[in-house]
């Protein structure tokens, strides 16, 4: 690929952004910045205060799931505002209580930490550039997000104990779509469907934004095979959003205007809902399922890939070698994103369709373990042999690799049609996407946070409370999610607040409680991230601009970097993975930094032709 001079990146004006290097105020620079790093930090804060929040809504669930019916101690006072009786959960409320929580880790937890935190932060820094090239539109992505919290929040008070959103985090019509249908079918319903339309706006900011910076805005010499495994994973992410996310929006606006409107995109006519006149009109709910399911297959992959790019930085880092086959990592990760497309019809097996349509889903999705089983080898290959630093950003990077291989093959089972009838809407399930979305993705973060905290603070997170935090929630993860196959096998099904009204399932409760205790467990090891966090930007161990001795480009830049992020445009000369090699070795040293130019004399080969 051809180098760019450094003129054609912005990096000659430093105004090319509208900001210079005047003084400006607390607000304009802390609140309503236009600054990458600190809109980062702003997401990176807000997710992890929601994934509080969601954790206390898990916990509620698994309360009712291990002890039916009984008061629950410390969160029944605060559920108290929804009038349950003495912290009794009522079946109307558990329904709210496992939509909400969805909603919330998916939309306000996992989306916005990995593409709003971590790709805002890193994109201009991994590629040698001052900013993002819409800082304006990057400072309105994050503040879309506060109207979408506002209007899920409103949606889980406003109707108390038994009016709140009660459809799933999948809201399928008609539950969604009558106002009569249920009693979290009403307003709350509403506003659950303008909070969803918000998220997606957001995303969509954010998507355009980080296209055009990674297409137009890298340093020079800075080719896409120099580009590290993170950037090539946001840009894909970006791409993803870029096409499912209208879908959605789409989908949300008809959906919208079936409620208020009077329209019929998903109520089918002649049908009575609670006693009211027959409903008019021709509508599909099975449309609904394809438009949401068109969005929210890629929307795995958005949760997933950006985790999976960061991950491969970390571990050629604290392997102290090249990742193992990179240009494989680059199109295995472009593979699942376009398969990602083409197989949104395995969510819909028990829906009726058509056999032929059915293996073409089926066979689609199982080609997705390929790329998938590319990534896991290269992991384990770039770990094999290497010098490895047992620190608790390397644990926290095996936690994801562990994970994922175990939520991956999970998942080869519920791609084959006749194994998804038995196990669709089982615990089964929720064991695969847990394993998937947290075990995989929120390790990856939690080992993301550690490592770019210097970038971020200019200090050290406390390696030994890390390490602790870990194994805490390692264990406490694999104590709450294995079970769940188990109890998918045995035929417990998802969503009920009393399975064991059905007497085959009574032999259950005891594993469920099991899983409560491990899940309390989990919960409480994330106050030990939070005070870490919190106590290392205040007091952590000062580090310097590479504590890590990593190599990419943001590693040559100041911690915390400043306005325009590096003391002088940088020029990119090498790939992104130059660890133990003979010229860092004659050196003394075992990495060479992006930045360094080859030896006098030695004309450097482009990565890009190996």
């Amino acid at each position: 690929m051809a180098t760019v001079s450094p003129a054609l990146h912005g990096h000659d004006h430093a105004d090319s952004h509208g900001h210079g290097h005047h003084e400006i105020g607390f607000i304009k620079k802390y609140v309503f910045s236009t600054d990458h790093k600190v809109i980062g930090i702003q997401f990176l804060v807000t997710t992890l205060l929601m994934l509080m929040v969601g954790g206390a809504l898990a916990l509620a669930v698994r309360w009712q799931l291990a002890f039916p019916w009984e008061n629950m101690p410390f969160l029944g006072d605060i559920f108290g505002l929804f009038r349950t009786e003495g912290g009794q959960i009522s079946p109307e409320f558990y329904t709210m209580l496992f939509t909400m929580h969805a909603s919330v880790m998916i939309f306000l937890v996992i989306i916005p930490v990995l593409a709003g935190a971590f790709g805002n932060f890193l994109i201009p820094l991994q590629i040698g550039a001052d900013d993002m090239a819409f800082p304006v539109l990057n400072m309105l992505s994050y503040w879309f997000m506060w109207p979408a919290i506002f209007c899920f929040g409103t949606s889980f008070f406003i109707g108390g104990a038994t009016a709140g959103p009660a459809g799933g985090w999948t809201s399928y019509p008609i539950l969604s779509a009558i106002m009569e249908a249920a009693p979290g079918s009403g307003d709350a319903q509403t506003w659950w469907l303008f909070g969803l339309t918000l998220v997606g706006v957001s995303s969509m900011m954010g998507s355009v934004n980080y296209m055009t910076t990674i297409i137009n805005m890298r340093a020079p010499g800075m080719t896409l095979f120099r580009m590290p495994l993170t950037i090539w994973s946001m840009f894909i992410t970006a791409i993803l959003q870029a096409f499912a996310l209208p879908v959605l929006t789409a989908a949300g606006f008809m959906l919208v205007t079936d409620r208020l409107l009077g329209t019929v995109f998903f109520v089918p006519s002649e049908i009575i809902v609670n006693n009211a006149e027959p409903t008019v009109g021709g509508g599909q709910p099975l449309l609904w399922q394809h438009l949401f399911w068109f969005y929210s297959h890629p929307a795995v992959y958005i949760m997933l890939l950006p985790a999976m790019g960061m991950v491969s930085d970390m571990l050629s880092c604290m392997c102290r070698k090249p990742v193992f086959g990179y240009k494989p990592m680059v199109y295995s990760m472009a593979a699942i994103a376009g398969l990602g497309f083409i197989v949104w019809g395995h969510h819909m097996f028990t829906s009726g369709m058509n056999p032929a349509l059915g293996m073409t889903f089926m066979t689609s999705t199982m080609m997705i373990a390929l790329p998938s089983a590319i990534k896991t080898f290269n992991w384990i290959g770039t770990i094999y042999d290497g010098n490895v630093k047992f620190n608790a950003v390397m644990l926290n990077c095996a936690g994801f690799v562990a994970l994922f291989i175990v939520g991956g093959l999970s998942g080869i089972f519920m791609a084959a049609v006749p194994v998804d009838i038995y196990f669709h809407d089982t615990y089964f399930i929720v064991a695969h996407f847990h394993y998937v979305l947290f075990g995989a993705t929120l390790f990856g973060v939690f080992a993301a946070i550690q490592f770019w905290f210097p970038k971020m603070f200019g200090r050290l997170m406390n390696d030994k409370v890390a390490k602790v935090h870990f194994v805490l929630t390692f264990a406490g993860m694999n104590g709450t999610f294995f079970p769940m196959h188990l109890l998918g096998i045995a035929g417990m099904p998802r969503r009920y607040a009393d399975p064991y009204f059905h007497t085959y399932l009574e032999h259950l409760l005891p594993m469920n409680q099991f899983m409560t205790f491990s899940a309390i467990l989990m919960g409480c090891a994330q106050f030990l991230l939070l005070g870490n966090f919190a106590y290392s930007i205040l007091f952590g161990e000062k580090a310097g601009r590479n504590p890590w001795n990593a190599n990419g480009l943001e590693w040559s830049a100041p911690s915390p970097p400043g306005h325009g992020n590096f003391d002088e445009p940088p020029v990119c000369y090498r790939g992104p993975y130059e660890y133990s090699s003979p010229e860092a070795e004659a050196l003394g040293q075992d990495f060479i930094l992006q930045t360094s130019p080859p030896p006098a004399g030695v004309k450097k080969a482009d990565p890009a032709h190996h």
